[in-house]
């Protein structure tokens, strides 16, 4: 079994997530007693959304990339950053580390393609939605994107950062994001990208007829499968 290098704490809420989710695909996959072997360091989210707000991304790049080098001296195979949004600065720590980044746009691509998604909308934070490095990954796979109008990423971003990052699961939010989906899928998604590690905490398949793809979720049973595979 390979050893998953994670970078998380951003948030720490949906860090959690990944912990359960990569020693759950374990255990079903091989059975008995096993679960994933990981190492974590995580970050403090303050300093990273403080680098974001400034647009210090270089300042974020280099906390990361400490990071990830203490998980390649940890012995990690491979490293997930548990986040969408700082996979921006994604090339900028793999140049700097020996062991390959599995990243989460990728992952989430590969779900798409299985499911024939040709337009998919996306949600995130606003560095996520309105800008290209995210989305460019899914544009290269032939998977056209379509993003909410600036109102409603407004409102988006704000839910993320001021509730979900803070454990906060608020009603209104849920129908608020239910509504945006809708206005999406006016626009021909066929499904809805939930860009934010956070926002699978808020909205769930259960929520929706509409086609939900939880990248928290995605990249994490990803991640598991590829610590086991031959």
């Amino acid at each position: 079994m390979k050893t998953i290098g994670l970078i998380g704490g951003m948030s720490w809420e949906s860090t959690v997530t990944y912990y359960e989710i990569i020693n759950r695909t374990i255990k079903e996959k091989l059975g008995g007693l096993h679960s994933g072997k990981l190492v974590l360091f995580s970050v403090d989210f303050q300093e990273i959304e403080e680098c974001q707000a400034k647009g210090e991304w270089d300042k974020s790049a280099k906390i990361l990339t400490e990071a990830a080098q203490s998980l390649e001296k940890a012995g990690a195979d491979f490293i997930v950053i548990c986040t969408n949004t700082m996979h921006k600065i994604a090339p900028d720590i793999q140049r700097n580390i020996n062991i390959p980044i599995f990243h989460i746009a990728e992952a989430t691509a590969d779900e798409l393609d299985k499911k024939d998604i040709k337009k998919v909308a996306l949600l995130g934070t606003k560095y996520t939605m309105e800008q290209d490095f995210y989305k460019n990954k899914l544009i290269d796979r032939g998977i056209e994107v379509v993003i909410p109008d600036d109102e409603d990423r407004a409102e988006v971003n704000r839910v993320i950062y001021e509730e979900l990052c803070l454990g906060k699961i608020l009603p209104l939010s849920k129908k608020k994001f239910l509504e945006i989906m809708d206005k999406l899928l006016e626009k021909g998604a066929q499904g809805v990208i939930l860009g934010c590690t956070e926002i699978g905490l808020l909205v769930q398949q259960k929520d929706t007829d509409i086609s939900l793809f939880d990248t928290a979720e995605i990249h994490a049973k990803s991640a598991a499968l590829k610590s086991i595979e031959k």
